[in-house]
């Protein structure tokens, strides 16, 4: 009967989150900041001064309480329930020897080796996890550095759930590696109150408070773009600006009658006698074409 009400257990907790419960009371009180003492080759630390089940691995502390694992990333909670099935591997391996306040039914377990969890969780734990004791010893990783700043915070001072979020990214930059336990760390970030963070808040950092958005081109008037959606050609400058840019000219100009330079549009050619229109006036038009009045010692090569 026991076995089948674990097998329920654990089915329940592989179709919900790994994490049951939050801020869970366990009964265990650490005060100050623990003495950790790492588990020869392994990548766990233990706390030898305390008088319960306490670890660390991979950037969070582990407590096995009353036949339940849980978890925190401080040393004094707050703490969350962790189903048999996301325990780390690492952890379940740890031999009996560093249980401070081994179960009952620990007794007659080697002492030296990891405690029988297939017997206690029975078989569909253990069809989950074949293998879970047997590992490369000599590729082992190393172990996640404490986080020690966590010393400075004790008794009053230690912080409220929702400060905590913020001083481990101030103080503790390190990243799990283990899948398992970055399932957790990534739940519980989540999970805390006040942590607002979006993965757009990275993005948004990158700029000043108040500056305007980045463009990958330099923008252009409005007018230029609204004539490239359209189709029609961009308007020209007034005139006032077109003849601003022009350099002084030299050359002859016409009166508005007679259509000269800055005259009558519709009559743009000069034309007539009149002294300005040199190239239509007596010059081609006149005593010149006939052999009379023309330039001198035209009349003797006509003679």
């Amino acid at each position: 009967m026991r076995h089948l009400l674990i097998a329920v257990a654990l089915a329940l907790a592989t179709t919900t989150s790994s994490i049951a419960q939050v801020n869970v009371s366990i009964g265990i009180n650490v005060p100050a900041y623990p003495q950790l003492v790492r588990v020869p080759g392994y990548p766990v630390y233990y706390a030898p001064q305390l008088d319960s089940n306490y670890f660390f691995y991979d950037g969070m502390y582990w407590v096995y309480a009353d036949d339940n694992w849980y978890a925190s990333t401080w040393y004094n909670g707050p703490w969350e329930l962790v189903a048999p099935d996301f325990v780390p591997l690492f952890i379940l391996r740890v031999p009996v020897r560093y249980y401070r306040r081994a179960p009952v039914y620990f007794r007659g377990w080697r002492y030296d080796a990891p405690p029988r969890w297939g017997d206690h969780w029975g078989n569909t734990w253990y069809s989950r996890h074949r293998g879970w004791d047997s590992w490369n010893r000599s590729a082992v990783p190393s172990p996640a550095p404490l986080p020690v700043y966590q010393r400075q915070y004790s008794g009053s001072r230690y912080p409220r759930a929702e400060q905590q979020v913020t001083l481990q990214t101030r103080n503790y930059p390190y990243a799990p590696r283990d899948a398992t336990v970055r399932r957790q760390y990534e739940t519980r970030q989540t999970a805390m109150p006040g942590n607002t963070a979006r993965p757009s808040a990275a993005r948004a950092s990158a700029q000043p408070a108040g500056a305007p958005p980045m463009h990958t081109q330099p923008a252009r008037p409005p007018s230029a773009r609204s004539s490239e959606q359209s189709g029609a050609p961009a308007p020209r400058p007034p005139p006032n600006v077109e003849r601003a840019a022009r350099p002084p000219s030299n050359e002859p100009r016409g009166n508005a009658g007679n259509g000269g330079q800055h005259g009558n549009r519709g009559n743009a050619e000069p034309r007539g006698n009149g002294p300005n229109n040199a190239q239509h006036g007596n010059v081609q038009h006149g005593n010149e074409q006939r052999g009379r009045g023309g330039p001198p010692g035209q009349e003797k090569k006509n003679d």
